[in-house]
């Protein structure tokens, strides 16, 4: 077992879900890989099952009946990799808007450099989008903008969706009591392990709008992020978040050269 598993959520992904798996197995750091799939009527999960004969130990599928949200499919993959004793657990999506090349980046800011969760960042360096339009760009900027004037977290791409946490993170944060399935999902999870004082770090990437296959967005996911910001600060003032200590954590020689990080 390698010590690293990327969690892949898939809802109708048949033209991706081949390419993205043998792509993560292609690259020079070895990962394990695990595909939720929310009973795709696509063939999706058949497409998983045929290739996990040839990469038997590393490519790892679960099946749930119907669309539950890709906050309950990370959720359901983080248990899982907890339980099955992986350091580095990764989100990524099945569409190649995340480049699978950068998981190894993503991967050092955690091992190497000593952070507790790294987030591919899109807008820590200027906007770097490919093939969205332009309203879309827009509204993405805008709402990680409204985040950190909400919350006060010091995050550039806070619905960021590639990231890399340590194992310890998501021992520490309750995930029974997240509350948001959609959009506000990425936001919470960076929003409490910020609030428990874990090391974040951006690492900037370029994110592709897919060119397969059709988006999972709807303006009922951003209604959730709009209003769900506000309700996560507010109970944020009723509910004690006990620091983790920065003693406790070890970090690389490396580390110390490292960009600046987020605390």
């Amino acid at each position: 077992m390698n010590d690293s598993l990327v969690i892949i959520p898939t809802y109708n992904e048949r033209e991706n879900a081949e390419l993205i798996i043998r792509k993560v197995f292609s690259l020079p750091k070895p990962f394990d890989v695990l595909i939720i799939d929310d009973g795709s009527p696509d063939g999706t999960a058949q497409i998983v099952r045929d290739l996990q004969a040839e990469f038997p130990g590393r490519l790892f599928l679960e099946e749930r009946a119907g669309k539950q949200g890709l906050g309950t499919a990370y959720i359901h993959g983080f248990k899982w990799g907890l339980s099955h004793g992986y350091s580095y657990i990764f989100e990524m999506d099945a569409d190649f808007s995340h480049n699978p090349e950068d998981l190894i980046r993503l991967y050092e800011a955690c091992a190497v450099e000593g952070h507790d969760m790294a987030i591919g960042s899109r807008y820590i360096h200027g906007v770097n989008v490919v093939n969205w339009p332009m309203n879309r760009v827009l509204m993405s900027w805008f709402a990680s903008a409204y985040v950190r004037f909400i919350t006060g977290m010091p995050i550039m791409d806070a619905t960021a969706g590639f990231k890399c946490y340590t194992a310890q993170v998501l021992r520490v944060i309750p995930l029974n009591r997240i509350r948001f399935i959609g959009y506000a999902f990425q936001i919470e999870m960076k929003w409490l392990a910020y609030k428990y004082g874990f090391r974040l770090k951006e690492v900037p990437i370029i994110f592709t709008d897919r060119t397969r296959g059709a988006s999972k967005m709807s303006k009922g996911i951003f209604k959730e992020a709009f209003f769900g910001v506000v309700q996560m600060k507010v109970s944020s003032w009723f509910r004690r978040f006990d620091r983790y200590p920065t003693s406790a954590r070890p970090v690389s020689a490396t580390a110390a050269t490292s960009a600046p990080e987020t605390r």
